[in-house]
Order: structure tokens, then C-alpha cells, then sequence
């Protein structure tokens, strides 16, 4: 198989695993909403800081949003007591926005929310089932 075949079936794999989310994950979306009682942009940002500590230009771009959404989200976020801002050590004159122990605790609590497989998903055989957890363990 040829490289620029092999990437084109990279991407037609992507487009189906990313559409299957999204058409699949809309109940457990409204229930860590009711859960958080947090817009799911907000969780997203929570999700972003829960790797590391981020300033919020950088917040911006791993949310996907612009500068200013970023500001108002992190200033939510912070009046909730989620998240804090502390001087950047590496650059004095920068913050870096990180999770408080609140902000970790929520995401606990996030992550006991129940998620099930979809039908589609789990009408796959036992057999089809390993491979593919066996294939996306590789891939992760």
C-alpha cells in the first residue's frame, strides 16, 4: 500500500471513530453538565489543565476558542474556585492557570459519571471487541 493510500485510510478510520463519538455521546454530555452544573466548554478547559499548567493564550488554543472566550472561562472558572492563576516561574511576566484540589475533585467526580458503549459498539462481537481495544491500545 502506498504512503499517500495508507494516510487517506488513516483519515476515513479518524472521520469514523471522531463521528461515532459525536454521534454517540450526547446523554453522557448532558449528564456531567448536570453533574458539574458547568458548561461542557468549561469542562473542556478543565481537561486541557488537568495535563499541566497552562497560560490562558495557551488555554485559548487548546480549547479551541479565542483569547477573550479563553479570559472569561478562566475567569469563571477561578471565581468557582476550579482553577487558580500563578506567576509564570519560567517567564515573570505571565500567569500560568493550573487546577485547584476543587478543580481535581470535580474532575473525580466527572469521571464517575457513567459513559456505556453505544449499541453499535456493543452488538460487535467479543472477537471484534478485543481487536479493536488491542489496535487502540497501540495507537494510544
Amino acid at each position: 500500500m502506498s504512503d499517500q493510500r495508507r494516510a487517506e485510510l488513516a483519515d476515513e478510520v479518524w472521520r469514523a471513530l471522531t463521528r461515532l463519538v459525536f454521534d454517540h455521546r450526547d446523554a453522557w454530555k448532558r449528564a456531567v453538565i448536570e453533574e458539574s452544573g458547568l458548561p461542557f466548554s468549561r469542562i473542556r478547559i478543565l481537561r486541557r489543565l488537568e495535563r499541566a499548567p497552562l497560560t490562558v493564550k495557551q488555554v485559548a488554543h487548546a480549547a479551541t476558542v479565542d483569547a477573550p472566550a479563553a479570559t472569561v472561562a478562566v475567569n469563571d472558572l477561578e471565581e468557582r474556585g476550579l482553577v487558580v492563576r500563578e506567576v509564570d516561574p519560567a517567564n515573570r511576566r505571565s500567569k500560568l492557570v493550573s487546577l485547584t484540589a476543587a478543580g481535581h475533585a470535580l474532575l473525580a467526580r466527572i469521571d464517575q459519571v457513567d459513559d456505556p458503549a453505544p449499541e453499535v459498539l456493543s452488538a460487535l462481537s467479543t472477537a471484534d471487541l478485543e481487536t479493536l481495544r488491542a489496535i487502540l491500545s497501540r495507537a494510544r
